[in-house]
């Protein structure tokens, strides 16, 4: 009998051995995908979907979001992985400061690291200079790649080797979970070769220029650490992406410089730019037609056009931009601090947008919503239709305005801003003395600036019924 206690004794140990084996594989084999989930930029657990949220015609439901700053994705990267990488240096394959050698070299380096599997990153080494033709770096990749840009890269100074396609110098289309960053060198467009050419100098000239660096309908991007320096018109762009981290930019531009921007963002979904600088000629921020939730924090912009959205709804189209939001800038010696453009005889809206805690220094208009924006030789003819402005918050802004108008609502007549707030907003003449507000169009929501908006009126919100009253001020 004590024989077969034992033999049964073994047997349960055995089978409970297995059983507690067989639960270690299999948390291991949970945990190992969920590492490969991290290691490309995506981080389940605190990043939950939000798509499903999103309803026809731009209708949030804002009972599922999350707040503003975790509905973006964490963009972490595993870094102990990088120990691991597979390094893929430009050098390697013929690059040597000839435009001809480096722009082959960078393609063939490119399609190396694109088609390998695992982490993989592809080096511009430091200390050395690159010079390049247009080059579209081209997804799908089969590696989690992350792009060192750490020596200079100036752009080929020849007009005609832009004849292929005149539009882009540096193009990453279809890359997603990449990580470009910065390492101490520059990225030069060469951009005096093109601005004389620029339709802000001559109206007559229709021609667009390049845009220095693209990001193309790519998803899961961080992009840090960049020096980009005298773009060819746009400094970085983002067109068609979803869930940007852009981070730690440092963009400059020659002082004559026209219609330079420094970030521009276009139908892009979950992109917060933060920590950047932008001491260039144009919009330091462009935010234009089917751009959603968009958050830039600690913005120095100066001297420029200032942070923009828009221009929206030109030659008769229809423009969507919704929640964003400008936390924490400094703009001083710019022409245009905040400002919403749209042209008379667009449709659509741009909604839901704050820009707050924003010191200004000098600006010339540093609140502006202008409906009737005309960028052109010709006059512009009015129009009954209009991008329909409402739900804008100005909170917390304060400094000095260098014209005797700080604030400048110029709303259309058919379709005014509604919903406009001014709350906390102390701006001064340069000069020490008031300023004034000119308030054409608006329907305002009861609050607290200087100056204040004359004769207009504004809405009470009653916060028990959360009903609209409306009263002249």
């Amino acid at each position: 009998m004590a024989q077969q206690n034992t033999q049964f004794l073994v047997l349960f140990l055995a089978v409970l051995s297995l059983f507690s084996r067989y639960n270690a594989l299999k948390d291991d084999r949970l945990n190992h995908y969920f590492e490969e989930d991290i290691g490309f930029g995506y981080y389940p657990r605190v990043y939950p979907s939000y798509y499903s949220a999103i309803e026809d015609h731009g209708k949030l439901d804002n009972s599922v979001m999350p707040s503003s700053f975790q509905r973006y994705p964490s963009c972490y990267r595993v870094t102990s992985s990088l120990d691991r990488s597979t390094v893929v240096n430009v050098d390697d394959f013929g690059a040597t400061g000839d435009k001809v050698r480096d722009t082959e070299a960078f393609e063939k380096a490119w399609m190396k690291a694109c088609s390998l599997i695992g982490a993989v990153v592809l080096q511009v080494p430091a200390g050395k200079n690159y010079a390049l033709k247009p080059v579209r770096f081209s997804g799908p990749c089969k590696s989690n790649l992350t792009v060192e840009m750490s020596g200079n890269i100036a752009a080929s100074d020849d007009r005609s080797d832009y004849k292929e396609d005149n539009r882009h110098w540096l193009t990453f289309d279809g890359v997603d979970n990449l990580l470009v960053e910065g390492g101490g060198g520059k990225i030069n467009g060469n951009g005096n070769i093109w601005w004389q050419n620029s339709c802000k100098i001559n109206k007559t000239l229709v021609s667009l220029l390049p845009q220095a660096l693209t990001f193309y309908k790519s998803r899961n991007l961080v992009v840090q650490n960049l020096n980009i320096q005298d773009a060819q018109q746009i400094h970085v762009s983002f067109e068609g992406c979803t869930d940007v981290r852009a981070s730690g930019f440092t963009i400059t531009a020659r002082e004559k410089s026209p219609n330079t921007d420094g970030i521009h963002i276009t139908n892009t979904q979950n992109i917060r730019v933060n920590n950047s600088i932008f001491d260039e000629g144009d919009d330091c921020i462009s935010i234009v037609s089917g751009s959603q939730h968009v958050t830039a924090t600690n913005i120095t912009c100066g001297p420029g056009h200032g942070i923009s959205i828009g221009s929206l709804g030109a030659k008769n189209s229809m423009a969507l931009v919704f929640n964003v939001t400008v936390d924490g800038a400094k703009l001083s010696g710019i022409t245009n601090g905040v400002r919403i453009k749209t042209w008379q005889g667009g449709s659509g809206t741009a909604s839901n947008i704050t820009f707050q805690n924003i010191e200004m220094n000098n600006v010339t208009n540093p609140i502006i919503i202008d409906q009737n924006y005309c960028d052109q030789s010709n006059p512009c003819h009015e129009q009954s239709s209009a991008v329909q402005i409402k739900n804008v918050v100005y909170n917390n802004i304060n400094g000095t305005s260098s014209s005797e108008v700080a604030i400048n609502f110029n709303c259309s007549t058919n379709h005014p801003c509604q919903a406009i707030a001014l709350q906390k907003v102390s701006l001064q003449n340069q000069e020490h003395g008031p300023a004034k507000a000119i308030c054409n169009n608006v329907n305002l929501i009861k609050g607290d600036s200087d100056p204040k908006c004359p004769r207009v009126l504004y809405i009470e919100l009653d916060t028990d019924t959360y009903t609209q009253k409306i009263a002249s001020h």
